[in-house]
């Protein structure tokens, strides 16, 4: 994680953002514990909706990571663990920095153990089956929230928010644009010299 992805609050972006309304800020309901390593995390999110059906979140998991946040619609079931110590240790293993669960987990002190943030409902030693059904990366709704591929989100030990921007570059002091490139959407990273002056 970048200096500036562990750097920031989400109670800071809260109150700079309390008065957005559009749906472009929003902040997911206090539901979800922590069972990662990792308290604080962010990135940009991929997507999975299953319902106690993994088979999606390890094929999510064991791609390339690069620095994302899998947010899994489990539809708020906990009658199974989506995500246990096996697809924990593949997410660390392959730069993912964190998971998002709209459903339970299990192995919870090999998830203590992994480098990377993971929040879900609750615990349950039930594994899943295995029928390959789901979606990848198509809009989910976590507990009535909208969260899309593509969305920043940012989660620390107040909270969880989702933002349509990569909030952590506008929040700094950045010139001003490169900030309205982050705000229009493009990756800092292929910003040429001038337009980061």
């Amino acid at each position: 994680m970048s200096s500036s992805l562990s750097d920031f609050s989400t109670c800071d972006f809260c109150d700079t953002h309390k008065e957005v309304s559009d749906g472009a800020f929003r902040v997911l309901p206090p539901v979800f514990a922590s069972y990662g390593a990792r308290a604080k995390f962010a990135g940009p999110v991929s997507t999975v909706k299953c319902f106690e059906d993994n088979s999606l979140v390890k094929t999510a998991l064991d791609s390339p990571g690069r620095g994302g946040v899998l947010v899994v619609d489990g539809g708020g079931s906990t009658r199974r663990a989506l995500v246990g110590g096996n697809l924990a240790a593949a997410a660390a293993r392959n730069g993912w920095a964190g998971i998002v669960v709209d459903g339970c987990v299990r192995d919870v002190r090999e998830l203590a153990a992994t480098e990377v943030g993971i929040r879900a409902l609750a615990s349950h030693p039930m594994p899943t089956t295995k029928r390959s059904e789901g979606l990848r990366d198509v809009a989910v709704q976590v507990q009535g929230v909208w969260v899309r591929p593509g969305d920043w989100l940012y989660a620390d030990e107040d909270g969880i928010v989702i933002s349509s921007i990569r909030l952590d570059l506008v929040a700094q002091d950045v010139p001003p644009a490169l900030r309205e490139s982050v705000k229009r959407g493009m990756d800092p990273e292929i910003l040429s010299d001038d337009d980061r002056l």
